[in-house]
């Protein structure tokens, strides 16, 4: 759907780091986790594409004053880096976005035989709180958060109200263990007595190394990358990522946008 979107809320979460909240079309409440949007942050020709964000939440937004309509709404984390998200940060309740979504190829929520496993980071934690939800409620979901600095790893609380029991883990020590996630991956992997599915999103570092820990114990993994994207739908060919059996002599590439973002770990081509 293509539609216009009212800002309800726009916060900064932690340094850099904002949370937004927007009305959405009754349609959009049937979001799945690991979908995302594309959002045209203003109006002018600069900047010309759209930028694309992870659904963080949907819900149904209740107005404090009395006798309010309620709302439909969707929510998103985003990051100050460059010029688009940093225009997206200067904007408040009531102004509106132009908005593509829901898009792409969600998370396969597996069987509720197994414990879920979520590894996130930064922003990559914004579609892994949608899919906590609804794993919760078949299954024991452990999320393991990582990033540099205490900064970095967002939305805890949340998480934990959900039912989630959650690792922590940065670089400089500054919150939880000091070090990185995937090590605190592999300590409840190895204690792990039944079955288990990995989900995972964030930098691409942090996926390389997760894909591998749970091809080496033949575990589930789903994946959702973060690509470039210019048009969200497949026209562009502008996010694609290398296939499993991609090489010089035989490319194999994989549209991030449509055939993702979500991808089950095998599928994808992982450095060595």
């Amino acid at each position: 759907m293509q539609f216009t979107s009212m800002i309800l809320s726009n916060a900064e979460v932690s340094p850099g780091y904002w949370r937004m909240r927007m009305t959405a079309p009754q349609e959009f409440s049937a979001a799945e986790p690991g979908q995302f949007v594309m959002v045209r942050v203003n109006g002018a020709i600069d900047p010309l594409l759209r930028r694309p964000f992870g659904i963080f939440d949907v819900g149904v937004h209740t107005p404090a004053q009395s006798g309010a309509i309620s709302q439909p709404y969707f929510e998103m984390l985003y990051r100050v880096v460059g010029k688009g998200t940093a225009m997206l940060a200067t904007l408040h309740e009531t102004d509106l976005l132009d908005v593509l979504g829901p898009l792409g190829d969600g998370f396969n929520l597996g069987s509720p035989d197994e414990e879920k496993l979520i590894v996130g980071g930064g922003v990559g934690l914004a579609p892994l709180y949608l899919l906590a939800r609804e794993l919760v409620k078949n299954a024991p979901v452990r999320l393991f958060a990582g990033g540099k600095t205490r900064d970095d790893v967002l939305c805890i609380t949340e998480f934990e109200r959900l039912g989630v029991e959650c690792y922590t883990a940065t670089e400089d020590g500054s919150l939880g263990e000091q070090g990185l996630v995937t090590e605190a991956l592999i300590r409840r992997l190895d204690a792990l007595t039944g079955k288990a599915s990995i989900y995972a999103c964030g930098p691409h570092g942090m996926l390389n190394a997760v894909a591998t820990i749970a091809a080496a114990r033949s575990i589930p993994c789903q994946v959702s990358l973060e690509g470039y994207m210019a048009c969200g739908v497949g026209a562009c060919l502008g996010c694609v990522a290398p296939g499993s059996g991609h090489s010089a002599e035989t490319p194999d590439f994989r549209c991030v946008c449509t055939e993702g973002p979500v991808f089950e770990a095998g599928e994808l081509k992982w450095r060595e």
